[in-house]
């Protein structure tokens, strides 16, 4: 496979055109995902004056497509050139989203048509995802993983910083359903910027004459055996399981229970959102501090615990909307603590000629459970309340960190305690 060309140790990688304009399709698809991400669930609560259970639906039908990510990936391995795999994505992506609000003006919206954007909508982002990571190993290279993670997730975090304000304005202004125009019209920009990134094309996975079923499989149980893929796999697992709970309530959680304006939920979102900010842009130097396993375990212990408090939201809109943004400035820390240098360490882990198929099956398993995440919100909601809900799912969801205990990724300090990939894994 031809890789990203040279680069200088100390030069940045944002210099060069061909990472410079990935970045740039990831920062207004990233803006754009945020949009919708209030949107959609205000459409559901404001428009169509759905349940806490249905707009948790909504949230596990978005992930279900992942459950067939290993499939996905296993097929991706044989594709050439991921890169024009990610832009019909993008296409894809905004002829969905752009329904919603065509929909709304003919007076036609309704649940149904929710669910089946949230469906596509998972669909075709699990081929995004399953691509992604073969085009950023032609993108970057691998002694440059962290950094190059770190400017992605420091993007992602200025998304979550501006994106919540910039919905909840829209959404007060133009209604929900109108307010997803924005994220349709990035997903093409991210598609324009994408097919104009001079990333070379791959070498694929050379056709051995093995069955889908076989190289499903093998992709499979190289990530159950790998001494590194496997406690990470059940760590994020256990995580995303519970962290899902409170991502399909929280909204819900904001809006009912605290009475907060779409405008005020937005701007508090987003407000915490600097604490992810941060987080991204310091990840690398505090894992060279503490090491990369270490700081995972840090970032990850950050990230669940704090949102237990936000049952302690009460008094004025401005006190309840001040305990949301401070758990999300800290949670949001954590998690580009613990993104930043976890997903480092797992694409230093990964065979290149069985990439995309052993990364579908660590999605398989990682995203195929958020669906169950959200669906377990809606009935623990149901059960107990949304803001007990909450608080329980944080809580367990901290104790992941058990499947790191005595794990060799605890040891791994630097990229270069990541044993090289067995070139010879059968493709």
């Amino acid at each position: 496979m031809a890789g990203a060309p040279p680069l200088a140790p100390t030069a940045p990688l944002w210099r060069g055109r061909r990472f410079a304009t990935a970045w740039g399709a990831q920062t207004v698809s990233e803006l754009g995902d945020r949009v919708s991400e209030l949107a959609v669930p205000l459409v559901a609560v404001t428009v169509l004056d759905e349940s806490a259970s249905r707009v948790a639906l909504l949230t596990a039908v978005v992930w279900l497509p992942n459950l067939l990510a290993l499939l996905v990936g296993t097929w991706v391995d044989r594709r050439p050139r991921p890169r024009a795999l990610l832009v019909t994505a993008d296409l894809a992506r905004a002829l969905v989203v752009l329904t919603v609000p065509v929909a709304a003006a003919l007076g036609a919206l309704t649940f149904g048509h929710l669910l089946a954007v949230a469906l596509l909508l998972g669909a075709w982002s699990t081929l995004f995802r399953s691509a992604w990571q073969p085009f950023f190993v032609a993108l970057v290279p691998r002694e440059r993983y962290v950094e190059a993670n770190g400017h992605f997730a420091t993007t992602r975090s200025v998304s979550f910083v501006a994106g919540p304000a910039l919905g909840g304005g829209l959404v007060q202004l133009l209604t929900a359903p109108y307010a997803l125009v924005v994220d349709g019209l990035s997903f093409l920009a991210s598609a324009g910027l994408l097919r104009s990134a001079d990333v070379p094309d791959r070498e694929p996975a050379p056709d051995d004459g093995s069955s889908l079923r076989r190289r499903v499989a093998d992709g499979m149980r190289y990530v159950w055996r790998d001494p590194i893929l496997a406690p990470l796999l059940r760590c994020v697992s256990w995580v995303n399981l519970f962290s899902f709970v409170v991502q399909a309530l929280l909204v819900v959680f904001a809006s009912r229970e605290l009475g907060l304006s779409a405008g005020t939920i937005g701007l508090a979102l987003g407000l915490g959102a600097s604490g992810g900010l941060l987080g991204a842009v310091v990840a690398g130097r505090v894992s060279r501090r503490l090491g990369i396993g270490r700081t995972g375990v840090v970032g990850l212990l950050l990230f669940t615990v704090p949102t237990s408090a936000l049952v302690l939201a009460d008094g004025s809109d401005l006190a309840k909307a001040s305990v949301l943004a401070a758990v999300e400035a800290v949670t949001g820390f954590g998690v580009m603590l613990f993104d930043v240098n976890v997903n480092a360490v797992m694409v230093a882990s990964i065979p290149d000629a069985v990439r995309a198929r052993v990364q579908g099956a660590f999605t398989t398993v990682n995203y195929g459970v958020r669906p169950l995440g959200a669906l377990l919100g809606g009935a623990l909601a149901g059960l107990v309340g949304t803001g007990p809900a909450i608080a329980l799912a944080a809580l367990v969801a901290a104790l992941a960190v058990l499947w790191l205990v005595g794990s060799p990724v605890l040891r791994v300090r630097t990229i270069d305690d990541v044993p090289d990939p067995d070139p010879a894994v059968r493709g």
